[in-house]
């Protein structure tokens, strides 16, 4: 049986009990405080569980793209080492929110693994809570156990403890007994030595869990305590990856028809065997792992980078190209040419992957350059430290230093040091790990008190659409502290007219009055949950009176004329551009805006003005507002609204229209296209490959941007005596210092022909090669002219030479090209070496380098120690 029709007959058996298919949410999160990827099959529904968004569809089923980085077995330094863990898996769930509870999970459950996948009964195992005896004091869950026994044998039936069989949300939230289900693919002569049942949870590769029946009957509290949920839900997930290998006969998940082309695709590119050395397999699972993780992000709309979501792909992405390069000898990218077998076997279930294919190859193949670049510095770098160090063990500072300032795998540091005969500071290596992961994890922490609730609304209404004022009831609070804003209180309304961040526009801010006047200025405004979240640095007096709700106008009529904006530029890119112009990202602030779009070139400056002029002329054009709200999605896309990848959409959707422009959207935008004034690119520039990016201004911006433009041309006129033409005089002032600069460069030259002389005459004979170490005072073109004039006329030749130069060091080496041959020397090597004492480095030809560096005061010493290379 296929991946694919695995797939297909789990959906189609939940179908038929009456549940709704859903597709996978996307795997990148954009819009929850708490997580930045779905790590569980649950999270797209955390909202119903948490009893925040009214239950549409009481039954559902789907098969969820998934990550994790982090956790027992899910480290990520740890994926590709065993056989069945991964970063990125699917999924399979079923989902009960407050209809079915624990009699029909299992009985289903049983009967697709038995029936609908014929997976031997006495290969099965399940496991059950057993209870606690700690502050919780649960008991026995009883109830599954009696269920599992009417189905199983009891010896079948595993006791579990809380770490294994209780199953919570996080530190607060919805939380439950969970039941597992292990299955045991090893052969029967193995099965008659050692009995399945004392395998389970035993991280044995043959014996594993396939899937997770979780009974969400409690909440945890801030204070630890437990208490009932008044609807008692199921959250079911099974490892599709794992129950394929189990179905198709195989005993590693990289052995079924999900990686298998994978594998074969690097064998092939790498001139590698899967199967033969455990070194090698490793790198090819790293490899086969991680271009599935990469991939699915960046289809989702994730590109790699230094920070918050990006950091963690890009983290994925290099660890996968460090393996190749160390295990496998790939020395050029080829990551991404895996991308295309990937869409061929996975497009047809998560179609983004083959839509977004060529993004998806451009960014990886420039990530890969951009780290074979980093490792080549590292590696020089790595000399640098071996050189300095006073003994055979490299301080662990240094080497973390070199990780995370550099991005240099630890793992590589400790392998070249072993084939150099060093050993690495583990210990400090990994103080100084724990330090910075202390620093950070204190830099993010929040506490978070529990919601004080005074009123019983399950679903708040947003009426900022409408209205900028409304009267509203506080519903819930509770008190939170972070060490970046302090502590704060989030409030909850019944409803409200302040826009929660979200699809890349900022929260609205404004205040709460109160009948007696009091004012709480709400700071910003979040959803988390489905719930519009108001953050505030004090509570209103009277929690139980009716405020006014004020959102701050001209601010909201700022972003509004961005965010409308935003429409405008993506309309005017594919009408000018192409229409393979497709958003990738926004930020809609009250004072600027950005947008990301595919492209594959930089815009001309006669493109540039054409998207200006095309903004513009809608604003010109006076274009209506067009909102409708709750449209089916299939009518709004027939309707020419377009949907962006990456973004997790209802069956219902509001379209925005401004003439021919139509978008999905959820924000605030003017009312009409005049409100927004004019509209002025401020920059545009690469992202990540076949990214762009444009930054603009609107309204008020605008006009701030021409009064500064104004104020800096009218004080360069001043400078230039009123000239009546500024341009013409700017660039006759370029022409003479063009002038002014050849000038002082010929006198360089004389100046260092004048040296040559007086040189030649210092040169000092040192085993047949004439030496000479000296700081001069030539700039490095100088330096370079000097040192091959002296070269054309003396054989032998070994020159260092020092200078400083606007309170920098640079230090050039140059050896004649027989010295370079008959003794080995190196001048790339010699001033890599020497840069230390100019706290810098540098490389070159072997007869002639430079180096540079930030520390004038070690030239000196430097050019000492340079005649110690031919002694």
């Amino acid at each position: 049986m296929t991946s694919k029709e695995i797939r297909n007959q789990f959906l189609d058996f939940f179908k038929e009990k009456s549940h709704k298919i859903v597709p996978s949410a996307p795997m990148v999160i954009k819009d929850d405080p708490t997580l930045m990827f779905t790590n569980a099959g649950m999270v797209p529904f955390k909202e119903f569980f948490l009893g925040n968004t009214a239950i549409q569809h009481p039954r559902v089923a789907d098969s969820q793209k998934c990550l994790r980085v982090s956790g027992k077995h899910n480290d990520l330094e740890e994926v590709g080492k065993d056989t069945y863990h991964h970063t990125m898996f699917e999924m399979l769930g079923n989902w009960s929110f407050g209809d079915y509870f624990k009699k029909e999970a299992i009985q289903w459950a049983w009967e697709f693994l038995t029936e609908v996948c014929k997976i031997d009964k006495d290969s099965l195992y399940v496991s059950v809570f057993e209870g606690s005896d700690d502050a919780d004091k649960l008991e026995m869950d009883t109830e599954a156990f009696d269920l599992w026994k009417a189905i199983v044998p009891e010896d079948r039936i595993i006791m579990g403890n809380k770490k294994d069989n209780f199953w919570e949300m996080g530190d607060q939230g919805p939380c439950g007994p969970c039941s597992e289900i292990h299955v045991d693919i090893r052969s029967a002569e193995e099965k008659a030595k050692v009995s399945g049942a004392s395998l389970v949870n035993e991280d044995h590769p043959l014996v594993v869990e396939i899937w997770n029946l979780v009974f969400m009957q409690y909440n945890r509290k801030a204070d630890g305590k437990l208490e009932s949920l008044p609807a008692k839900h199921v959250d079911t997930g099974m490892g599709f990856e794992r129950l394929c290998m189990a179905l198709q006969g195989v005993e590693s998940n990289y052995d079924t028809d999900v990686f298998t082309p994978i594998i074969r695709e690097i064998e092939t590119i790498t001139n590698s065997k899967y199967g033969k050395e455990e070194e090698t397999d490793i790198a090819i699972r790293v490899i086969a792992d991680h271009i599935r993780a990469v991939s699915f992000s960046i289809a989702d709309g994730q590109l790699p980078s230094n920070t918050g979501a990006g950091y963690v792909i890009r983290r994925i992405l290099r660890r996968a190209i460090r393996y190749g390069f160390t295990f496998l000898d790939t020395k050029q990218p080829f990551m991404y040419r895996l991308v295309n077998v990937l869409s061929e076997s996975m497009g047809n279930a998560f179609p983004e992957l083959k839509a977004q294919r060529q993004l998806i190859e451009n960014v990886i193949k420039e990530e890969e350059h951009s780290f074979l670049k980093t490792l080549e510095q590292g590696l020089v770098l790595l000399d640098s430290i071996i050189l300095g160090s006073k003994g055979k063990e490299i301080d662990g500072k240094k080497a973390f230093e070199l990780y995370d300032t550099y991005g240099f795998p630890i793992d590589l540091t400790a392998l070249i040091l072993d084939e150099k005969g060093y050993a690495l500071d583990e210990k400090g290596f990994e103080i100084a790990m724990q330090e910075q992961k202390n620093r950070s994890k204190s830099a993010s922490a929040t506490s978070k008190e529990d919601w004080t609730i005074l009123s019983d609304d399950i679903e708040q209404e947003f009426v900022g659409y409408d209205l900028l004022e409304a009267n509203v009831n506080l519903v819930k609070y509770r008190k939170i502290t972070s060490k970046k804003d302090g502590d704060q209180f989030q409030m909850v309304f019944n409803l409200t007219p302040f826009y929660a961040e979200g699809g890349g526009q900022v929260g609205d801010k404004g205040y709460l009055e109160a009948p007696n006047g009091d004012v709480v200025y709400i700071v910003d405004t979040k959803k988390e949950n489905n719930e519009i979240v108001h953050f505030a640095k004090n509570l209103p007096k009277k929690t139980e009176e009716t405020f006014k709700a004020v959102v701050d106008k001209k601010q909201r009529q700022r972003t509004e004329a961005n965010h409308t904006a935003t429409h405008l530029l993506h309309q005017a890119l594919r009408e000018i551009l192409g229409t393979h112009v497709e958003q990738k990202g926004s930020a809609v602030h009250s004072k600027y805006l950005r947008f990301d779009f595919s492209h594959f070139s930089k815009l001309t400056v006669d493109e540039l003005r054409e998207v200006e002029n095309f903004v513009n002329a809608r604003i010109e054009g006076q274009l209506p507002f067009e909102e409708n709200r709750n449209v089916p999605m299939e009518q709004a896309l027939k309707e020419g609204a377009m949907a962006l990848f990456g973004e997790k959409y209802g069956d219902a959707v509001r379209t925005v229209r401004f003439g021919q422009s139509i978008e999905l959207c959820g924000g605030t935008h003017v009312k009409n296209t005049a409100d927004i004034w004019h509209f002025k690119i401020k920059s545009e520039g690469a992202v990540a490959a076949g990214i762009r990016r444009i930054e603009a201004i609107t309204s008020d911006a605008v006009k701030d941007f021409y009064f500064e433009n104004n104020r800096v041309l009218f004080e360069i006129k001043d400078i230039l005596n009123n000239a009546q033409d500024p341009l013409k005089a700017v660039s006759a002032l370029q022409d003479e210092n063009a002038k002014l600069k050849k000038e002082v460069e010929q006198l360089l030259r004389d100046k260092a022909k004048n040296l040559k002389g007086e040189l030649t005459n210092e040169l000092e004979e040192i085993n047949g090669i004439q030496f000479l170490a000296k700081k001069v005072d030539l700039d490095a073109a100088g330096i370079k002219d000097l040192s091959f004039e002296m070269g054309q006329n003396k054989d032998n030749l070994f020159l260092l030479f020092g200078t400083e130069q606007n309170g920098k060091a640079l230090l050039s080496c140059y050896i004649s090209k027989e010295l370079v041959a008959s003794k080995d020397l190196n001048a790339g090597t010699i001033v890599r070496e020497l840069g230390k004492y100019i706290q810098g480095g540098g490389g070159g030809q072997p007869f002639f380098a430079t180096a540079g560096g930030k520390n004038p005061s070690g030239i000196t010493e430097a050019l000492d120690k340079a005649k110690e290379y031919i002694i």
